[in-house]
C-alpha cells in the first residue's frame, strides 16, 4: 500500500430523505464531466442507476463507471474497503455516504486510525439537511440533533420547497446545533464540488486532465470566489492558524513556512489543521494558500 497516494475524502451524511444519494449522483456526474477519478463508497445508492451494477461486481466488490469512476457498497470492514478501492481504482477523491441514521463523526474517528490515515490527504464531513424538516416547528429529532453536532460543513437542501421566512427558521436551527458551521445552501443538492473538497494549488488534476473541459456551474457557483494568498514570511502554527481562520474561508490549502519547518495547511471553515508534509513539495508553491470564500 506504500506506492498509493494520499486522496481527500468526503463523508456525506444526513437524515433519511434529505438527499445524500442526490449529492452522490451530482458528484458523479461532475466527477465524469471534468475528467476526476471518483471513488464512492456507499450502502445506499438507491435509485442512481449503479444499484444493478454492484450486483454483478464480482469478488472485488465494486465497479468502474463511464468517465473513470468507481462505486462499491459499503460493507462492516471499512478500512478493508477502502485500502483496496484505493490500491486499485487510484482515485482522484474519494466519497462516503453513510447510513440515513448514522454518526458521520462514526466514520471519521475511523480515518483519524491507520491505515486510512495514511490513505487520505483530508477528510471532511458533510451533514445534508433538509431545509424543509428544518424550518418545522416540530422538536429537532434526536439523530438529527446528532448528526449536526460534530460535522464541518452543512448543506442546507431542497430550499426550492420554502419560502424565506422558513429558509431563515432553518439557517437559524443549523447554525444553533452546529455552533456556527459553514452553511452552503442547495437545490437537489447542487453544489461546487470545489467547495467540499480541497482546493488544489498543486494544479494537478488540471495538469493530468489532457482535455479542455467546459465547466458550466448551474447552482451558485457565482456566489463563491477563490483566490491565492501569499506568505512570505515565517509563521508560528498558532499564529497561522488564526489568520487563516480570521479569512473567514469555507476551503483552505497551501503550504507555509514555520519555526518548524514547511507545514501544510488545511482549513474548513474554523477547523483548520497544520501538518507537515509527506511528500516534497515545489518551490514554487511554498507560501501559497488557496482559499474559496464568499463574495
Amino acid at each position: 500500500m506504500s506506492d498509493v497516494q494520499p486522496v481527500p475524502a468526503l463523508i456525506i451524511g444526513g437524515f433519511l430523505g434529505s438527499g445524500k444519494t442526490t449529492l452522490v449522483d451530482h458528484l458523479l456526474r461532475e466527477a465524469q464531466r471534468d475528467g476526476v477519478r471518483l471513488a464512492v463508497v456507499s450502502n445506499e445508492f438507491g435509485d442512481t442507476g449503479i444499484d444493478k451494477a454492484l450486483l454483478d461486481a464480482g469478488e472485488d466488490g465494486f465497479v468502474e463507471l463511464d468517465g473513470g469512476c468507481v462505486c462499491c457498497r459499503l460493507s462492516d470492514a471499512l478500512p478493508e474497503t477502502v485500502s483496496t478501492l484505493l490500491s486499485k481504482a487510484r482515485p482522484d477523491r474519494l466519497v462516503l455516504e453513510c447510513s440515513g441514521l448514522a454518526m458521520p463523526s462514526d466514520v471519521m474517528v475511523q480515518f483519524w486510525r491507520q491505515p486510512l490515515r495514511s490513505l487520505t490527504s483530508d477528510v471532511v464531513a458533510v451533514v445534508v439537511v433538509d431545509a424543509e424538516r428544518a424550518s418545522s416547528d416540530e422538536e429537532p429529532d434526536e439523530t438529527f440533533v446528532g448528526q449536526l453536532s460534530d460535522t464541518d460543513l452543512v448543506l442546507l437542501n431542497k430550499c426550492d420547497l420554502v419560502g424565506e421566512d422558513a429558509l431563515v427558521r432553518a439557517r437559524a436551527l443549523v447554525d444553533e446545533l452546529t455552533g456556527g458551521r459553514p452553511i452552503l445552501e442547495s437545490v437537489r443538492s447542487r453544489v461546487d464540488a470545489d467547495l467540499l473538497f480541497p482546493p488544489d494549488p498543486e494544479g494537478l488534476r488540471a495538469r493530468r486532465d489532457a482535455h479542455d473541459h467546459h465547466h458550466d456551474h448551474p447552482h451558485d457557483h457565482d456566489r463563491y470566489g477563490t483566490e491565492e494568498l501569499t506568505f512570505t514570511e515565517e509563521l508560528g502554527e498558532r499564529e497561522l492558524i488564526d489568520r487563516i481562520v480570521a479569512l473567514g474561508a469555507l476551503r483552505a490549502k497551501g503550504f507555509v513556512r514555520t519555526p518548524k519547518g514547511l507545514r501544510v495547511v488545511q482549513g474548513v471553515g474554523s477547523r483548520v489543521e497544520v501538518t507537515p508534509p509527506t511528500k516534497p513539495v515545489p518551490e514554487h508553491l511554498v507560501g501559497k494558500v488557496v482559499v474559496i470564500r464568499r463574495k
